[in-house]
């Protein structure tokens, strides 16, 4: 590993399996089995960037089969000093709607059973993450979104739950009840982890859809997966532009 070294490092959500077409793929091994995919070196600028599509390049991985551990591992690995986090969510509130992006700037964590932390026994470290998200790298990402005439959000509560399922309405109004802005399946561990490994992220959060619906609200029907893929197909090209901004600016 000491022959590859990079910058910035990028993971691709629901959607967005690669970042450029000339790349060079490097596999890499980590104490705690292999990344989600080869992780393809790029130079953009004068940066090098590694990109890792987090649910596989054919999205093979549900939530809770990622091996976050790897993932975050691999980008350390490479010595990156930022890390770009770009998912797909699901919207708690009417004002937050399908096409807009948030940037998180904290999470709640509802998952269960997965591999969540590097300090294990003898190592054991309690680590503070009361602000997950760097805020340098967030303040950036709102400049460039707003730049490119996104309707961005300015920080928000993202509950993270196991998936590959969609919310029920009582969980729905659960997550809204306990504070949180917008559901998501794969920001906890991962955000977590990268403050363990002292990497500053940033999460830009896509919406794609209104969870389980709204109350009060008839005419916002539950979640389904094809309306998710439509809003990623519109959209992933704003995400691509956004993420590529950030690059320059970091």
């Amino acid at each position: 590993m000491q022959y590859y070294k990079a910058d910035i490092g990028v993971i691709g959500g629901s959607g967005l399996y690669e970042l450029c077409p000339e790349v060079k793929k490097i596999d890499i091994d980590t104490p705690y089995g292999k990344p989600s995919d080869a992780i393809s070196l790029v130079t953009i600028g004068d940066k090098k960037v590694a990109f890792l599509p987090r649910h596989g390049k054919n999205h093979t991985l549900n939530p809770s089969e990622i091996n976050y551990r790897a993932n975050i591992d691999a980008f350390a690995q490479l010595g990156v000093k930022a890390l770009i986090s770009p998912c797909c969510v699901g919207s708690l509130k009417p004002e937050i709607e399908p096409g807009d992006f948030v940037v998180t700037d904290q999470f709640i964590n509802m998952t269960s059973g997965r591999k969540d932390t590097f300090n294990e026994s003898p190592n054991v470290v309690h680590l503070s993450s009361a602000d997950p998200y760097d805020p340098r790298l967030r303040q950036l990402a709102l400049e460039e979104a707003q730049k490119l005439g996104i309707k961005v959000h300015d920080g928000g509560t993202v509950v993270v739950i196991n998936g590959p399922r969609f919310s029920t309405r009582a969980e729905s109004r659960m997550f809204a009840a306990m504070g949180a802005d917008v559901v998501n399946m794969t920001q906890y561990p991962e955000g977590y982890l990268c403050l363990e490994k002292g990497i500053p992220v940033v999460n830009i959060a896509l919406i794609t859809d209104y969870d389980a619906g709204l109350e009060g609200r008839p005419d916002i029907k539950p979640v389904q997966n094809e309306d998710v893929v439509k809003v990623l197909q519109d959209n992933n090209e704003r995400v691509k532009q956004l993420i590529f901004r950030l690059i320059d600016r970091i």
